[in-house]
């Protein structure tokens, strides 16, 4: 019967109340975040489209390439649509059980795309390590079934996160300093002892992350291990060529994503809650906006197969002109 009336007591609407102290200025703010979303759209369709009709990318990296993508889309898809009302027309009240789907949509697709970076990075130790059995190994039904793993990883270790935040009394304020229902942004405002949730969401983030980075280290150092011992110089390069994007694209990814994740749970009021709240929203564009670029600048396959269709598009209008 406590556990009831203590329910009852959460409002059935919270405020988010976008970026604390800077309420005035949101209009101007959402202008770069606006303009980086559509940007970053535009680049992950883009690339899909590219993978989707080229035959000379219909192969397992790019298949992981496409899973990346549209994790990156989901999670920034999650967020931004709720953002830019609270920026653009004050619609700042979300219902409950709203705001704690959003928790996991975010939660879980960036779990995943965590998740979909370790793939990647095993597929580049298949491939340099076992070239001759590469294509045997992940055939197309081994590469859905570990995107669907991967995504039931995160849905599984996501739930609990809403189920705990969910069952906690909110009688202290409705009014959320954030421009998205933030895991930690939320609990804060229970009137009850929120050690679980802290201990978990930590817990989530180090077994989905830590165990990431651990797998993506051992596959690069078993790389490093098989380039080195090549004997060519021209094939040594050419191997860490194929690393270089996904490389570059986890120092993107981790990078940004730790900093917000991490600071709440072990003593983050030092930092002002306007840059908590900023860098939680960069940690979510970033990788989204910055992926397509890396790998269109550092992937030869995917510079060709665009500049054979877009002179293939160029030659099309011409010769109707």
């Amino acid at each position: 019967m406590a556990g009831s009336n203590l329910t009852g007591m959460t409002p059935s609407t919270f405020i988010l109340n976008g970026i604390p102290g800077l309420e005035e200025s949101h209009l101007w703010i959402s202008i770069p975040f606006c303009s980086v979303y559509l940007i970053a759209m535009v680049g992950n369709c883009g690339l899909l489209y590219l993978i989707w009709t080229e035959e000379a990318l219909h192969r397992p990296m790019y298949y992981f390439l496409c899973m990346l993508t549209l994790t990156d889309i989901a999670a920034t898809t999650s967020m931004m649509p709720k953002m830019m009302c609270i920026f653009w027309f004050k619609l700042k009240e979300v219902g409950f059980n709203a705001c704690l789907a959003q928790m996991f949509f975010i939660y879980t697709f960036t779990g995943m795309g965590s998740g979909v970076l370790m793939l990647m990075a095993l597929d580049r130790y298949l491939a340099i390590c076992y070239p001759l059995r590469y294509a045997t190994i992940l055939t197309n039904s081994v590469i859905t079934t570990a995107g669907a793993v991967t995504f039931l990883r995160g849905v599984m270790l996501v739930m609990p996160v809403v189920v705990l935040a969910r069952r906690l009394p909110y009688c202290r304020t409705n009014v959320i300093p954030h421009t998205y229902c933030d895991h930690m942004s939320l609990v804060k405002l229970a009137c009850a002892s929120i050690k679980t949730d802290t201990v978990y969401g930590l817990v989530v983030t180090l077994v989905i992350g830590a165990l990431d980075i651990l797998c993506i280290s051992v596959s690069y150092i078993m790389i490093l291990r098989a380039v080195v011992s090549l004997s060519s110089k021209e094939a040594r390069s050419k191997a860490f060529s194929t690393c270089s994007a996904h490389i570059c694209t986890i120092i993107t990814t981790y990078t940004p994503v730790l900093i917000p994740i991490i600071t709440p749970r072990i003593g983050g009021d030092n930092i002002a809650p306007p840059i908590q709240v900023l860098m939680a929203n960069i940690y979510l564009l970033l990788p989204a906006i910055l992926n397509p670029i890396i790998y269109g600048l550092k992937t030869k396959q995917i510079r060709d197969s665009f500049l054979k269709i877009f002179f293939r598009g160029k030659a099309g209008s011409a010769f109707g002109a």
